[in-house]
């Protein structure tokens, strides 16, 4: 059985990439899974448990990472752990099931390096839909959606080092977009 492809989704905050990643699950159900990414972060209203991110201590995530249990993992906005977890991926993909991560520039370059066949892609806005996305989304105090806005150009700089690059100024379009890429990986993992 062919090994299930793993594509790797990123780009800064407010880009859309959630709402492309599940459009695309709904579209290779139930070939494709969306990883289940931990985070030492509090969850926000509406967030639950192993859905969004497995919720996890400071403590366990720092065990997991010297059990060796992470494909990748970064501090991100210099506060809180995320990483992906191998039992998100690695099961799945043995069994043929592709694998897609939201993951951030940093964990990307990682898991480029750990899984030499991931395929990479990131998710850009026009100029100035970052912010208005990130205040229409309403889950975060303006002192974040500065740091993200900081991060955003930190982001954009590394968007070089993707295999593809969409621009998401139409949601279908987009999302049109990312189900070629990913039809693609399939085809060639066949």
């Amino acid at each position: 059985m062919p090994v299930g492809p793993l594509i790797i989704v990123s780009g800064p905050a407010g880009s859309g990439k959630s709402t492309l990643i599940a459009r695309a699950v709904q579209v290779f159900a139930p070939r494709l899974r969306h990883s289940v990414s931990a985070t030492t972060r509090e969850p926000r209203r509406g967030e639950v448990d192993g859905v969004h991110y497995h919720f996890w201590t400071r403590d366990r995530f720092e065990a997991a990472v010297a059990a060796g249990e992470f494909l990748e993992y970064a501090t991100v906005f210099g506060r809180h752990y995320y990483g992906t977890p191998r039992t998100e991926v690695e099961p799945f993909r043995a069994r043929g099931t592709g694998v897609i991560l939201d993951i951030d520039v940093q964990g990307a370059a990682q898991l480029r390096h750990t899984c030499p066949d991931a395929y990479s892609v990131f998710l850009d806005t026009p100029p100035g839909a970052y912010e208005r996305r990130l205040r229409e989304r309403g889950t975060d105090s303006e002192d974040a959606i500065r740091r993200r806005l900081a991060e955003a150009q930190a982001e954009l700089a590394r968007a070089h080092e993707f295999d593809r690059r969409i621009v998401n100024d139409d949601m279908g379009r987009a999302a049109d977009e990312l189900c070629v890429v990913i039809r693609e990986r399939f085809d060639k993992a066949q």
